[in-house]
């Protein structure tokens, strides 16, 4: 609906349905998900990886039925309008790296850019100081693709390869629904459970989610992009997810505009901006956000399953290494800690020179592999 050549009228259409999204990512934080952050692709996938064991040290541990919800939503709808095709075949590990890095600049900034816009209509003025250092990342990205970037066309596969990242989610399900589960947490080695909507409102509220995502193919990394285009739905578009999230946030008590005081987040302007220019960057390179990744996955991309895979990695080494920005709280400042620090420039650097790398093999007169 916000992509293409879409009619007028499909534009509305996607652009109200993308202002439903934000009324339900904050119906979520209403109902116990973190402050401004009822969906979060990010922190997420972060917190399964917590609750598999796969990271150590003090951090959060729980399964989040909004990435499953978000996974077969999006199936459920392909499949529903017989539009369910398998791809693959782009640039595999490089998909991986550039999901590690936009894990590790995601929890520098405390969200995912899909998280940055709940946050701006929460009224969390430390993202819309920071929201310049996205829209500089994208560009960076649409310069380097105006040159002759691409991360690659998948191609159609056979049916088994698109549907092993939506069975690997259903298996997540599974493993919660096991008697003696403890994917809720507190999981071992000191981590801790974060708080959490009950899971069937979130599993049900993100199936609607992610089937609207996959129907409007709505990407925060996209609506930043259009900042420099001509067409501006997918704009709009943010703008009333912003809009949906802040109403709904005022109408339950929970807006709150300013600096201090914020759920989940810290005032280092600097590193908030950095962050987000890296989450930009790699995420314009790799082809969505977090959160278009999880919903390419429900749609049959293997290569975004790979993408996801590197995020989730990336969660678990950022808490392992002790990368992770302290969110401010009561009595205490936020702060990001020096191996953040080091994480964010040497990921500017590393996605930097991978995309000029890629344009130079490109250019003509180049031998290409």
């Amino acid at each position: 609906m916000l992509r293409g050549d879409a009619e007028a009228a499909r534009r509305v259409w996607g652009i109200v349905l993308t202002a439903l999204i934000g009324v339900a990512c904050a119906a979520l934080v209403s109902l116990g998900n973190p402050g401004n952050m009822g969906i979060c692709g990010a922190c997420f996938l972060r917190d399964i990886a917590g609750s598999l064991g796969f990271m150590a040290g003090k951090g959060p541990a729980c399964f989040r039925p909004e990435v499953v919800g978000v996974i077969l939503g999006a199936l459920a709808l392909t499949l529903f309008r017989s539009r369910f095709v398998a791809r693959s075949g782009s640039h595999a590990v490089s998909r991986f790296v550039l999901g590690f890095w936009m894990a590790l600049a995601a929890l520098v900034f405390l969200g995912c850019p899909f998280r940055m816009l709940q946050r701006l209509g929460g009224g969390d003025l430390n993202a819309w100081a920071a929201l310049p250092g996205f829209v500089m990342g994208v560009y960076g990205a649409l310069l380097l693709e105006r040159r002759g970037y691409s991360i690659g066309s998948t191609s159609p596969v056979p049916a088994p390869v698109g549907i092993l990242g939506p069975l690997g989610a259903l298996g997540l399900l599974g493993l919660f629904l096991l008697p003696g589960h403890r994917l809720l947490g507190p999981g071992p080695g000191g981590l801790e459970k974060p708080p959490h909507a009950p899971w069937l409102w979130a599993l049900g509220i993100s199936l609607a989610a992610g089937a609207i995502l996959s129907a409007t193919g709505f990407c925060a990394v996209s609506s930043a992009r259009q900042v420099f285009q001509q067409k501006k739905a997918m704009l709009v578009a943010a703008l009333a997810l912003i809009g949906g999230y802040a109403a709904v946030s005022v109408a339950t008590g929970r807006f709150h505009l300013g600096f201090s005081g914020q759920p989940i987040a810290h005032g280092e302007l600097l590193w908030n901006s950095l962050a987000l220019a890296l989450l930009g960057l790699t995420g314009a390179l790799a082809g969505g956000c977090p959160v278009r990744q999880l919903v390419m996955v429900g749609e049959g991309n293997g290569d975004a399953f790979v993408t996801v895979c590197g995020i989730l990695a990336g969660g678990a080494v950022a808490h392992t290494l002790g990368m992770v920005a302290i969110p401010a709280a009561a009595g205490v400042a936020g702060s990001v800690p020096m191996a953040g620090r080091i994480a964010v420039v040497i990921g500017l650097l590393v996605s930097g020179l991978y995309g000029c790398s890629m344009v130079w093999r490109g250019a003509p007169g180049r031998t290409k592999s």
